[in-house]
């Protein structure tokens, strides 16, 4: 029955053409990176809703830090190959001076699903249907983390640690310039 709803944890590796500048160094822009994706498999008049889920997630954990975060929907050049519609969930860098991209949520409609031939029926013996297809990374930590250092960092140099995640750190609520953090 759908929908189905897949996590994935896995290493990604970026090659960019033209790399060089201030975007290639620290960890803003890393060439190897972990990630988690989450992926979606629903009737074709369910995806934009699962669209908005998937996007809400990636804000919410913006939120929970309370971090600014930002929504823009993807306009079509900037969409992949295969995606119909596209959001990036932003978190301000105000060091930088600039949103820092974090997640992205993609519907793909059917297009994946034909190429790999994943159908569903609505009812027994029906006709057999092309999912959609549904896509969004979760938080990129290294940005994530440029956001937090940014946002939280006091005037003396510490660093107030976010409250949702104070209780994963002992309950310490800063660090202080020149301390080891955990």
């Amino acid at each position: 029955a759908l929908p189905k709803q897949y996590v994935a944890f896995t290493p990604c590796f970026r090659r960019e053409h033209m790399s060089a500048g201030r975007d290639v160094r620290g960890i803003k822009r890393v060439h190897w990176f972990d990630k988690v994706e989450m992926v979606v498999h629903c009737v074709p008049e369910d995806s934009p809703s699962w669209l908005d889920r998937l996007t809400a997630l990636a804000v919410e954990v913006l939120e929970l830090l309370e971090l600014p975060v930002r929504v823009t929907e993807r306009c079509t050049g900037d969409l992949g190959f295969t995606a119909l519609r596209g959001f990036d969930v932003d978190a301000w860098g105000p060091a930088a001076n600039e949103w820092l991209e974090v997640s992205s949520a993609s519907d793909c409609g059917s297009l994946q699903a034909e190429r790999s031939n994943i159908k569903f029926r609505r009812e027994a013996g029906g006709k057999a249907e092309h999912v959609h297809i549904l896509n969004a990374s979760g938080v990129a930590l290294p940005r994530l983390m440029i956001a937090i250092m940014e946002n939280y960092q006091q005037k003396d140099g510490s660093l107030l640690i976010p409250k949702a995640v104070r209780a994963y750190v002992g309950g310490r609520e800063k660090i202080a310039p020149g301390e080891f953090a955990l």
